[in-house]
């Protein structure tokens, strides 16, 4: 494990002050479907079987039956965007113990909305950072976003040992919800998804600074498996793409990823002390036990902050992580595993130790 690694010295989100619980956004979507919805048994069984009690949302529940057209969903995400992804870096900055000046790269990911000027140049206007700051937008990376994101951002720390650079993950999943799709998959995403964003500051090996280092990270690519999820996107907007196959794939695959990763930095399974895996849901959190052979409190992270936030996409990896960061904080020398997967289908791998 490379001793020039970066370190995370601070992570913080930020949620929309919309709070529901599960079964009032069901039930507001049994009222907007009203008689197009067959079998509204269906929609209770695939809400309660997701095994979330409560989601944040970017705006009031009854604002949502007033987007009418993409655009305005759209605008509607540069606006709260901007908000929550201001309020999120600034926690994180504030956690880390830097001022917005001491930043030097701001990498920024985003799959439920779209603008250009990008969400990075409108926050950098926002929030006065410095004029010659590096800026990476990403887009289209999905639930893996978080995790990839960060790797960028310990690939710039490791290139520049004396910088900081911040990820700031912002996802409206609640704004791509199609009002007149009806289909399995829709119907699925409708009882996941919610809305929030997470920032994380990682500071070069020359920076004196705590927090748990980046030791390693690996990318995995799998071919031909672009249909497995996503997004297809047209003027109606963002129509969610989740294939059930989805946890085929994971078992398949993940364990030969996971062992080949932590053997190359001379580890096990068994070496691991903390798993910070994204929230993905049910069924594949289940999957990803089964492969790795996981116990329940070794999820234990990952399924609370599932019951009480929902799917937040690329933010959801980063939120587990605040949750550890904050209230689990592991002992020196714990060896962590970051995990998140995504459209591609891919996963991104991060080992951390504190």
């Amino acid at each position: 494990m490379s001793s020039e690694a970066g370190r995370i010295v601070g992570v913080a989100s930020a949620l929309p002050e919309y709070r529901y619980d599960q079964r009032t956004i069901t039930a507001a979507l049994k009222h907007h479907w009203r008689e197009r919805l067959d079998r509204p048994a269906l929609l209770d069984r695939l809400h309660q079987n997701a095994r979330v009690d409560h989601r944040h949302l970017a705006y009031p529940l009854e604002r949502y039956e007033h987007f009418q057209t993409f655009g305005e969903s759209n605008a509607a995400w540069i606006e709260a965007a901007q908000e929550l992804g201001q309020t999120a870096l600034a926690g994180a900055l504030g956690r880390a113990g830097l001022e917005r000046r001491d930043l030097d790269a701001l990498i920024v990911v985003s799959v439920t909305g779209i603008a250009s000027p990008s969400l990075d140049a409108r926050l950098i206007n926002r929030m006065r950072l410095r004029e010659d700051i590096k800026r990476t937008p990403i887009f289209g990376v999905g639930c893996v976003g978080g995790a990839l994101g960060l790797t960028r951002a310990a690939d710039h720390v490791r290139a520049y040992r004396d910088q900081t650079a911040a990820l700031l993950a912002v996802e409206l999943c609640s704004l791509t919800i199609q009002g007149n799709d009806l289909s399995m998959a829709n119907l699925i995403s409708t009882g996941l998804f919610a809305d929030g964003a997470v920032a994380a500051i990682v500071s070069g090996a020359r920076r004196a600074a705590a927090g748990p280092r980046i030791a390693a990270t690996r990318s995995f690519f799998y071919p031909d498996t672009e249909g497995i999820m996503g997004w297809s996107i047209s003027e109606r907007g963002f129509e969610i793409v989740l294939s059930a196959h989805l946890p085929d794939l994971i078992r398949c695959r993940l364990a030969r990823d996971v062992d080949g990763f932590l053997a190359s930095q001379n580890l096990r399974r068994a070496d691991i002390g903390r798993w910070i895996i994204h929230t993905g849901g049910p069924k594949v959190l289940d999957a990803i036990a089964d492969s790795l052979r996981l116990r329940d409190r070794e999820l234990e992270l990952s399924w609370r902050c599932l019951a009480r936030y929902g799917n937040l996409s690329s933010a959801s990896v980063l939120l587990v992580l605040e949750d550890l960061l904050i209230s689990h904080q592991p002992p020196d020398g714990t060896l962590g595993l970051m995990l998140a997967m995504g459209p591609g289908f891919c996963s991104e791998l991060l080992l951390l130790q504190w």
